[in-house]
């Protein structure tokens, strides 16, 4: 007879034996375990995976890299600067101007750093994608390409030109890598997302959990490439060398480390994040908000890193209106991604997903005063004066000088976000064109607002500070 084992009491033929089952059970769950593992890496063999960084510039909670570590026993990071974003648009602006590139650069350093530290080697190359690929493929015996998956028009155009020149054996595997909330974890349909950003967070924050971060181990030292590639510097890029501003509010460094080290002292060594709700309307100083941003844009940190942080606060020090309204500005992130996956192009078109018909005038005189902060509103020139000096705009500035922009002088709003994406020090495509459309008039405000840039300034600089921070002429 076969003995007949009760998991929960541990007995054997009506008899108990103690834990002795458990142990037994638990075993087997091991080697099965083991075995597993064991199967997977003899089916690496001597692979090699290739990591085509984007806007992730990371090795911590980085789900392309970790995707590339569960399938190939090799390891490679490339990493293009491609000319064409220092060329001047349609529009009479860089894709990228002094500001960012340099932000970039302090990036790019910082990954390769952090990426030497796991022995994996950053081939960096001041090159369009698809003008290389085939002989770094060719060089290094790539199996596979790993990127995070964009969608929007320029992105996936460099992936299908670079897809269209490889071999046919290499394939590009794709991964969601800039959620909060994990597009695979909701069960809307695209074409079902609320137009509205309160009804996708209420079920956002109902129905999806967050997932937990990845982490990748250390590689041997075999890894490495031989190799050795450069990362420009800003003249080699046309640039001249840039001399911070004293005054800016964004002093930090790009880079992972320097991303880290803020949330370190933002939650944890200052606490700012328990007063965030009351000072996030701040125009003066580096601490009045979190100023994730410029990291979390070129994904030097991920949302969900920044997510756990919070919830760490708010087991250790405190829970409240400030720590679930910096979550609350996160879910906004993932909703103009959300919104741009779901319309397209038509997040780029005049008409923005509305398919509004409005007049807009491309008047250079209008532009241009507005650009260098020349309007007939000081309010609006200071904040230009800012971005102009420093790649920064608070959030509060950038919704009047947008509203200013399309509303009152009511200029191509397209003209206005090519400027900010040619100058944020943040600029992120989803957020920059979702925003400028919903203040435009042509996006997601339902009630389509106005906003009265001099009562904005009453409310929000009512001791002048901020303007005369800006529109004062220095003696020195």
């Amino acid at each position: 007879m076969l003995p007949v084992r009760n998991h929960t009491l541990g007995e054997k033929n009506g008899k108990k034996t103690g834990n002795k089952l458990s142990i037994v059970v638990n075993d087997v769950e091991e080697t099965l375990k083991n075995n597993v593992q064991l199967i997977k890496e003899l089916e690496k063999k001597e692979t090699t995976g290739l990591v085509w960084f984007g806007s992730d510039l990371r090795i911590h909670d980085n789900d392309v890299l970790a995707s590339a570590f569960e399938n190939h026993k090799k390891i490679i990071g490339i990493y293009f600067i491609d000319p064409k974003l220092f060329e001047v648009n349609e529009y009479g602006f860089k894709k990228m101007d002094v500001f960012r590139t340099q932000f970039l650069l302090e990036s790019l350093n910082d990954l390769q750093q952090q990426l030497l530290k796991k022995n994996i080697s950053l081939l960096v190359y001041t090159d369009s994608p698809e003008n290389r690929f085939n002989d770094v493929c060719e060089t290094y015996q790539i199996n596979a390409i790993y990127k995070q998956k964009e969608w929007t028009q320029e992105e996936a155009s460099s992936k299908k030109a670079v897809q269209e020149k490889l071999e046919k054996h290499i394939v590009i595997k794709e991964v969601y890598n800039q959620f909060l909330y994990h597009p695979e974890d909701i069960t809307l349909k695209i074409e079902n997302i609320p137009q509205v950003f309160s009804n996708l967070r209420k079920k956002l924050e109902k129905y999806v959990s967050i997932r937990n971060e990845s982490e990748i181990s250390k590689l041997a030292t075999e890894n490495i490439c031989n190799e050795i590639t450069y990362i420009p510097s800003l003249k080699e890029l046309g640039f001249d060398s840039l001399q911070q501003e004293n005054k800016t509010a964004f002093p930090f460094k790009g880079g992972e480390t320097e991303a880290q080290k803020r949330v370190n002292n933002y939650f944890f060594e200052t606490k700012k994040l328990a007063f965030y709700k009351e000072t996030r309307n701040g125009l003066i100083g580096t601490d009045y908000s979190s100023k994730f941003s410029p990291w979390l844009a070129n994904g030097s940190i991920s949302a969900r890193t920044i997510y756990w942080n919070v919830k760490k606060f708010e087991q250790e020090e405190t829970k409240n209106q400030s720590t679930y309204w910096l979550i609350f500005e996160l879910i906004w992130r993932d909703y103009f991604k959300y919104i741009s996956i779901k319309h397209g192009n038509s997040i780029f078109k005049i008409g923005g997903i509305l398919d509004k018909n409005y007049s807009w005038s491309a008047n250079k005189k209008t532009i241009q005063e507005w650009i260098d902060g020349e309007t007939k509103d000081d309010f609006v020139n200071a904040n230009m004066i800012e971005l102009k000096k420093t790649g920064w705009m608070s959030n509060r500035g950038r919704q009047n000088v947008a509203s200013y922009f399309a509303k009152e002088l009511k200029l191509d709003w397209r003209i206005g976000a090519a400027y900010f994406e040619a100058m944020l020090l943040d600029y992120d495509v989803h957020s920059n064109y979702g925003n400028w459309m919903y203040v435009s008039g042509v996006g997601n405000d339902p009630r389509d607002r106005k906003f009265n840039t001099q009562l904005q300034a009453e409310r929000y600089d009512s001791s002048h500070l901020f303007r005369k921070r800006w529109l004062q002429q220095t003696l020195f």
